[in-house]
């Protein structure tokens, strides 16, 4: 995958609080395209994403109802309920970021997520949870829904297949900028984590 460095048109999977790479490739396009009809892709970060902790990254898994998801529209995938995800990711957020510079600023955005709300549908609960972290970010670019799943005429970045969680860094065409995190001073530097990192421990800095 080859992120832009110049604006243009993108269209990107979502994510379950995305890394931050995914929101390079967001900000720097002039339009984003959501696929919201792709079928979900198992493994990928659609339920998952990495955070840091006290003993390296740690992933944070949404629980899916039991069922052929590989082959669901993405839009059909349900959460489920069964064992108390929620508290413990938020424990876990609470864990890992407590004494961060930012976490007190923003933390009761994304609290009610994990302590109120509950979604039945996957997509919902990635959207809305993207929503907050654009407006805390200040990320004004149009994003559109796809109408449905089809190739992308040139000019538009098809992102699609570009992100998934058991890749590294290096195999996408991101360049990770430094920002102090929490646990750097035993684990250097994790770069491309999930963006509750990027705006707990750097708040609003640019990416």
């Amino acid at each position: 995958m080859n992120i832009p460095m110049e604006k243009s048109a993108i269209v990107l999977p979502l994510f379950y609080c995305p890394p931050v790479s995914w929101f390079v490739a967001f900000a720097n396009a002039t339009t984003a395209y959501l696929e919201q009809h792709e079928n979900y892709v198992k493994g990928s970060y659609r339920n998952r994403c990495q955070v840091a902790a006290v003993n390296g990254p740690q992933r944070l898994t949404v629980p899916l109802k039991k069922g052929k998801n590989q082959q669901q529209p993405i839009r059909d995938v349900r959460i489920a309920y069964d064992e108390p995800w929620q508290i413990r990711h938020w424990r876990a957020l609470c864990t890992a970021y407590g004494n961060s510079p930012f976490f007190e600023h923003y933390a009761e955005l994304y609290e009610p997520f994990f302590t109120d709300k509950k979604y039945e549908f996957l997509w919902d609960w990635n959207y809305d949870l993207l929503m907050v972290s654009m407006d805390i970010l200040k990320l004004k670019n149009p994003i559109n829904l796809t109408t449905k799943y089809e190739p992308f005429p040139e000019g538009i970045l098809d992102s699609r297949n570009a992100f998934h969680s058991k890749l590294i860094t290096e195999n996408i065409d991101y360049k990770p900028v430094k920002y102090p995190q929490v646990f750097e001073d035993r684990l250097g530097f994790l770069p491309d984590l999930s963006i509750l990192d990027l705006i707990f421990c750097a708040g609003r800095l640019g990416i």
